[in-house]
């Protein structure tokens, strides 16, 4: 059972505070009243020694954040938006997060002080733009870009995913369907040839051999591929294999320009957002180089880091590097000529946030077919090799 904090008043009107252990905040709800007790307030409560653990989901931190602004720009006082949050969200992690900034902030910590202590519930680039916003006093303005971020994220994220799925959802399929067919098809037609006492064609006697094998050693199948799958799992999880699948991903045909726009996409709305914020320039760079998600892309970053540093230009090193585009090196050179560097920027964003629509529906309109033809092929050589002995007896009989 989980453990709830909670004030609620007694039959003589008194308010009363204390923990309660129950399955869920109803279940909590029902056991106060069970105890002639009216709930007022129930949020759940973080574990000894779990402070700071549990992420939040994105979906809920994106509403959250825009809530949390609106409140924030109505004029309500920090402590009351985040109760008044707390008590609204379905999200038990965020609940549990919520309830111990509240603490906090109420011990007399800021805002940004309160959300260190959380790191896995709010990312570096979410506690800076906080800092930055409270320290400025503008963390109305800060919150609204903030959601504006993540509502963005949120959305690119999706058809990344859409786009790497689709294909994979399609040869799922296609190998259930080839596997159905080994298993259940062809065994019969084996009986059947058995009983004609006939030699079989080469391809006939191929695709029997196959099915034969894959029934006497799935097992061993399942085993080889499972195997294969955990360990290339455990690779790419080293830093060596990262930057090998981080290389490798970027130059799948078709697929690989998707996923390089959507990490460009990442790291100009990043930097735009944080430079819009009054992020410093080398800070921004290296919180936006980490959500990029790709070793190469993060090098070309790190490297115009390095350059600043330096005393020179940020577009500098990135026009060395081919998997920066041109257009991103220029744009991000003529907005530190002009001091516009965060809007030009946001346009770059803008621009391969839409190229990732462009390209995820071509890559659905393209791949389909393709994919279908495969299987087409596949199917028919099945088929075609479970008839030609038919074909032959048939051709005898005549």
């Amino acid at each position: 059972m989980a453990s709830y904090k909670f004030e609620a008043k007694t039959t003589a009107g008194k308010t009363v505070s204390g923990t309660i252990k129950a399955k869920n905040e109803t279940d909590a709800r029902v056991r106060l009243r069970a105890e002639q007790l009216e709930p007022l307030r129930i949020v759940p409560v973080l574990a000894a020694g779990d402070k700071g653990t549990g992420p939040v989901p994105l979906k809920d931190l994106q509403v959250f954040t825009r809530q949390f602004a609106t409140l924030v720009s109505s004029g309500i006082q920090i402590v009351q938006c985040l109760e008044m949050l707390s008590n609204s969200s379905s999200c038990l992690p965020l609940k549990a997060v919520l309830n111990q900034v509240i603490e906090d902030v109420n011990k007399g910590k800021t805002l940004a002080a309160s959300l260190d202590e959380h790191p896995k519930a709010f990312d570096k680039l979410y506690r800076n733009l906080i800092r930055t916003g409270e320290e400025s006093g503008v963390l109305e303005v800060v919150l609204g870009r903030l959601a504006i971020y993540i509502e963005k994220t949120v959305k690119l994220r999706g058809k990344l995913k859409s786009a790497m799925m689709y294909p994979v959802v399609i040869i799922v399929v296609a190998v259930a369907v080839i596997t159905g067919i080994m298993v259940f098809v062809i065994p019969k037609f084996k009986e059947m040839f058995s009983s004609k006492g006939k030699d079989l064609p080469e391809l006939t006697q191929m695709v029997i051999n196959l099915s034969e094998g894959f029934l006497s050693y799935w097992w061993l199948i399942i085993f080889v591929g499972a195997l294969i799958w955990v360990t290339f799992i455990q690779y790419i999880n080293t830093s060596n294999g990262r930057k090998v699948f981080d290389h490798f991903s970027l130059r799948i045909p078709i697929l690989g320009s998707i996923i390089q726009k959507g990490c460009i996409a990442r790291f100009s709305r990043t930097l735009s957002t944080l430079l819009a914020s009054g992020i410093p320039v080398v800070e921004a760079l290296d919180v936006s180089a980490k959500v990029v998600n790709n070793n190469d892309i993060e090098v070309a970053i790190m490297e115009s880091k390095e350059s600043i540093l330096k005393g020179r230009s940020i577009a500098e090193p990135l026009i060395k590097h081919p998997i920066i585009p041109n257009m991103v090196s220029q744009m991000i050179s003529i907005g530190e000529q002009t001091g516009s560097m965060d809007s030009m920027l946001a346009k770059v964003a803008d621009f391969y946030e839409e190229e990732v629509d462009v390209s995820v529906a071509g890559l659905s309109t393209l791949i389909e077919p393709i994919l279908m033809v495969v299987l087409g092929v596949i199917i028919a050589v099945l088929v075609i090799a479970m008839y030609l002995p038919i074909f032959s007896m048939a051709d005898t009989f005549g």
